[in-house]
């Protein structure tokens, strides 16, 4: 909207601070997604191939919980850097069109639609699970599982069985909506009181700084960031180390050192 000259106001991008995506995403995700798949299924994730489609923040906390878990993870991405980072994280990478007929439990993590579409609905096992922990319930195309399914039926609370014309069976979560919120309670609170903090910090900055902001996209300014890590810190009672004058100097200079 700001490239295209239509947003209506200054906005500050509180998703993209730091201490929000690398520990709400990561840490808050990844534990609230398997807490979802766990409590709608019951299911033993130890020795399963669980797929996570997508490698950003949110991805890495599901690929790293179900890992701990004993799940043989396997990552599908479009991004060659978040590819080869999944890959050297241990994780074994490939297409959604070759996990499609290895993977016993798929989630979607990509915030695009279509993730998982017909060609891949028509190479998965029998008994699959299907769900979705990245964006609205378009990751997975529903409409085209529901027209190639023989019938659905609810099996249990948040678990849908799509009866495929071959005999297999496929189970879809939460209606494919965010699992973590339809199966399960969403973030702890004590990862989502930083989020929480850089949107009001953020609102106060734009309340103190409006007259001199643009009707454009900011990022929140790094002091907030960073008051917000101490203030965790501060609160898990946690203390860290400071520079010693000597070593600011060191930092910025130049004349000493190789």
């Amino acid at each position: 909207m700001s490239k295209d000259g239509v947003l209506g106001y200054p906005i500050v991008a509180v998703n993209d601070a730091l201490t929000k995506h690398l520990f709400d995403n990561r840490y808050g995700t990844g534990q609230s997604t398997i807490d979802g798949i766990i409590r709608a299924t019951n299911i033993l994730l130890a020795g399963l191939n669980l797929v996570v489609a997508g490698y950003g923040w949110c991805g890495r906390g599901v690929a790293m919980r179900a890992r701990g878990l004993g799940a043989n993870v396997i990552v599908t991405e479009i991004d060659p850097v978040k590819a080869i980072e999944a890959l050297m994280d241990g994780f074994r990478v490939m297409t959604m069109h070759d996990a499609a007929s290895i993977g016993d439990v798929f989630v979607t993590l990509t915030g695009n639609k279509n993730v998982i579409a017909r060609d891949h609905f028509e190479r998965l096992k029998g008994g699959a699970i299907l769900c979705n922990s990245g964006h609205f319930n378009v990751e997975i195309d529903l409409e085209t599982l529901g027209s190639i399914a023989s019938s659905r039926r609810e099996t249990r609370p948040f678990v849908e069985e799509y009866a495929l014309r071959d005999g297999r069976k496929v189970y879809v979560l939460g209606e494919g909506r965010l699992i973590n919120l339809a199966a399960a309670e969403g973030h702890p609170a004590s990862v989502m009181d930083m989020s929480f903090a850089n949107q009001a910090l953020s609102a106060e900055y734009m309340m103190k700084n409006h007259s001199k902001l643009e009707k454009k996209v900011y990022s929140v300014p790094e002091e907030i960031d960073k008051s917000v890590a101490r203030m965790k810190l501060e609160a898990m009672s946690v203390q860290i180390d400071k520079l010693t004058p000597e070593q600011q100097e060191y930092l910025a200079g130049w004349a000493e050192g190789t």
